[in-house]
């Protein structure tokens, strides 16, 4: 029963994690670079994320799968004369629900829509496991091993995995992915802020007032960053380049360092976003202005 709830959950967790890298590429974002050292170190620990894995699902079978079974059982005899599978959905959403419902609102500051979903999104992840360790258990049903059991498994988890990854490449080369629309200088014009207090100002007519926007060096000592406000003005334009991803925004003001001159688009026309990498692009760290 163990080893057959853990199969079922790890092939929950694969499908979980390419519907999410799925949602995620549909997500409004700037491109980031590949990080060769972050894929090499995870191709390499992969078997070890695996076992991890294997473990904590093991730990989830043992705390929450289980009881799960339990608390089903005793209310299908004490409230029906009998057990039935139905128990077990219901018992899965009584305790998922409210729980994820809540820990999401409050901790992850979701929404209220956001956060029901993935409130049933988990109660269906253990009701799954739960029915097949069920079956195991049932004494009157053709006497299944747990070998047995964990081989089917194994193949539908498996035919389900392909599935859903065949799934996701057709999402993806059908255009669920987010890619930056084309703009052009009308669009661009505008008043841009981080949020914080700075902005940048591009006129229509070319020119570009910064208002105590961020410049960022690094200590030659210790590789820290090194923030600075940059008030000034200047000229900027704007260059399709060769793609959505490459157009950028060319800003030259004296007073602020040669590492704000270019500033790279995305967001939307409504809402088009700036933003430059902040020291090494493999960091992922970004200065982003929004449009006001």
């Amino acid at each position: 029963m163990m080893a057959a709830s853990v199969s079922v959950l790890l092939v929950e967790a694969v499908i979980g994690f390419l519907a999410n890298y799925v949602w995620e590429q549909a997500q409004e974002a700037p491109p980031l670079p590949y990080n060769a050292l972050g894929l090499a170190l995870l191709v390499i620990g992969a078997p070890f994320v695996a076992a991890v894995g294997g473990l904590l699902c093991a730990f989830l079978t043992v705390g929450v799968v289980m009881p799960i079974l339990t608390a089903a059982a005793w209310l299908g005899r004490r409230l029906s004369g009998r057990e039935a599978w139905w128990w077990v959905p219901v018992v899965s959403a009584a305790a998922a629900v409210p729980a994820v419902t809540a820990s999401l609102a409050l901790l992850a500051d979701a929404g209220v829509l956001a956060s029901l979903i993935g409130g049933v999104t988990v109660a269906v992840g253990l009701t799954a496991p739960a029915l097949v360790a069920r079956r195991l258990l049932l004494p009157d049903r053709p006497r299944l091993s747990g070998r047995t059991m964990v081989g089917r498994v194994a193949l539908y988890g498996a035919l389900a995995a392909v599935t859903a990854f065949a799934l996701a490449g057709v999402a993806l080369n059908a255009g669920v992915a987010y890619e930056p629309p084309w703009f052009n200088a009308g669009q661009v014009a505008g008043t841009y802020s981080d949020g914080k207090g700075g902005t940048l100002t591009l006129t229509p007519d070319g020119a570009a007032v910064a208002t105590r926007i961020d410049t960022f060096d690094y200590a030659v000592d210790s590789f820290d960053p090194l923030v600075r406000a940059c008030t000034g003005a200047g000229t900027w334009s704007y260059d399709p380049a060769q793609g959505p991803y490459s157009q950028q925004v060319d800003v030259s003001i004296d007073a602020c360092p040669v590492a704000t001159d270019s500033w790279s688009l995305y967001g939307t026309h409504e809402s088009p976003k700036l933003f430059t990498f902040i020291g090494d692009p493999d960091s992922w760290e970004l200065y982003t202005l929004r449009r006001d």
